[in-house]
């Protein structure tokens, strides 16, 4: 991204420099030559749709940057930093004043590596941020967004966006997505289909809220699982329409029970009824009941599928309470992955109904696991059908995405790959892609340096830029 230039003396080139991560010529010429320029497909994040159909202009450094980012939430409490400050609505300035003073303390985090790459793509900044400068960066970016050279669409374009994958409800009306659809724009913006929401049937409350809500959207009554699966598929049919391509879960684990009853079906009416108080006897097989047959429908409508496992959310209570979901209190979780994974893409492909499908996991110990289970799966028709997702949430740091690497290419076909996702809520952590490819180029570039690949740029050259770029534009079919 081309950025102003700023006023401060440079005080960190020897830091996030143009050779920042890559050791030796042989990385740097596979990162400045082959995957630097290449477009950013962004396949999952959590951007806001209608932001970016307004081309919102952010009022402040704080708006862009700490609003909803549980990233630096989760850093700023361990740092002792008063809630006041991290999510509070008192002034952006103290509260940017309050982040700044973070910084300095977390080396080792890359939260350090990303903040000083937004800085200085996004405004130009070289400057450490710390206390001492965070007036002097605040102002300055501040007044550098009430530029139309950084509205949401700007900043997009600066990044060379080609596409952008917001994560949308099944009751959304997708407003802001058909509005884009007809706007001007060099990149494309598209909804994925995240119902989350109608797997969580242990809270009773929240659960009987979300069908009524799905059965006014969908004008089906919803009134057992096949009247369920109906209104699901009317949503499935309206996102179709407004281009998405993609459905995405996020899910502790894959459920162990697949099969439906009829006694199971017979409590679900009582239960969506109110004629029985009582707590569903068996969310498990609910979840995996419904979830093979959304994923049949997936298949037909030749739809991607992505599995996000692992984490345990909303430990905080207290925490949750206050601020609601996605308040930065989740963490990696220990279930066991491998069995229900197996069965639940087996049941599937048995009936040949296994659509695309990338699978993420958030535990490190499962690497191994999830690259040998996405080869079990492909089918010999298309190249890569089954990824092993790139590294996620709190392993997309150098570590995680070095790992995942290691992991594919040892268990897998790494040269199939579909790359780097931003899966954030800022418009400014597409330094995150820079950073990915940063990182993959260092790790073939020094393997080729020990000898341990031929040396050949124009060859693993080609395979950086398929995985950075074009594996993921033939996958989506953009």
């Amino acid at each position: 991204m081309r950025a102003s230039n700023y006023s401060k003396t440079d005080v960190s080139s020897g830091f996030i420099h143009e050779d920042f991560l890559l050791s030796g010529d042989t990385a740097r010429h596979l990162y400045h030559d082959y995957a630097k320029e290449l477009p950013v497909i962004d396949y999952h994040n959590h951007l806001s749709p209608h932001l970016i159909a307004e081309d919102h202009r952010f009022a402040n450094l704080t708006e862009i940057w700490l609003h909803g980012d549980h990233y630096k939430w989760r850093a700023m409490r361990a740092l002792g930093v008063d809630e006041a400050f991290i999510t509070g609505n008192g002034d952006p300035k103290g509260n940017f004043r309050q982040w700044a003073a973070c910084l300095p303390r977390l080396i080792g985090n890359p939260l350090f590596h990303w903040s000083h790459m937004e800085l200085k793509n996004t405004f130009g900044v070289n400057e450490f941020l710390n206390r001492d400068s965070a007036d002097r960066i605040y102002d300055h970016c501040s007044e550098r967004l009430q530029s139309p050279e950084l509205s949401a669409h700007s900043i997009l374009k600066s990044y060379r966006v080609e596409m952008v994958g917001t994560t949308d409800d099944p009751c959304d009306d997708l407003q802001s997505h058909w509005k884009l659809r007809h706007a001007a724009t060099p990149f494309r913006v598209l909804p994925s289909f995240r119902p989350d929401s109608i797997f969580n049937i242990e809270d009773r409350e929240s659960f009987l809220q979300y069908v009524s809500k799905l059965s006014s959207v969908s004008g089906i009554m919803i009134t057992d699982m096949d009247s369920l699966l109906q209104a699901l598929k009317n949503r499935i049919e309206f996102f179709h329409d407004c281009g998405c391509r993609i459905a995405d879960h996020g899910l502790p684990h894959m459920p162990f029970s697949l099969e439906w009853s009829t006694g199971l079906e017979a409590e679900f009416r009582k239960f969506l009824a109110h004629k029985d108080a009582a707590d569903f006897s068996d969310p498990d097989c609910f979840r995996g009941s419904l979830l093979i047959q959304l994923c049949i429908m997936y298949h037909q409508k030749g739809w991607v599928q992505q599995f996000h496992l692992g984490p345990i959310r909303n430990n905080n209570s207290r925490l949750l309470k206050k601020i609601g979901k996605d308040a930065g209190v989740d963490s990696i979780g220990d279930y066991p992955q491998a069995l229900p994974l197996a069965r639940f893409l087996d049941k599937l492909d048995a009936s040949q109904s296994l659509a695309k499908t990338i699978l993420y996991n958030i535990n490190p110990a499962d690497n191994e696991v999830f690259a040998s289970m996405a080869c079990n799966f492909n089918d010999g028709k298309i190249t890569g059908k089954i990824q092993y997702g790139s590294g996620w949430w709190f392993l997309d740091q150098k570590d995680g995405i070095e790992k995942q690497i290691s992991a594919l290419s040892n268990m897998g076909v790494i040269s199939t790959f579909i790359g780097m996702l931003t899966d954030s809520r800022s418009f400014l952590s597409y330094s995150r892609h820079e950073y990915f490819r940063r990182v993959l180029c260092n790790m073939f570039g020094q393997d080729m340096d020990k000898g341990y690949l031929p040396n050949d740029l124009n060859w693993v050259g080609g395979i950086i830029k398929d995985i950075c770029y074009f594996n993921a534009k033939n996958y989506f079919e953009l």
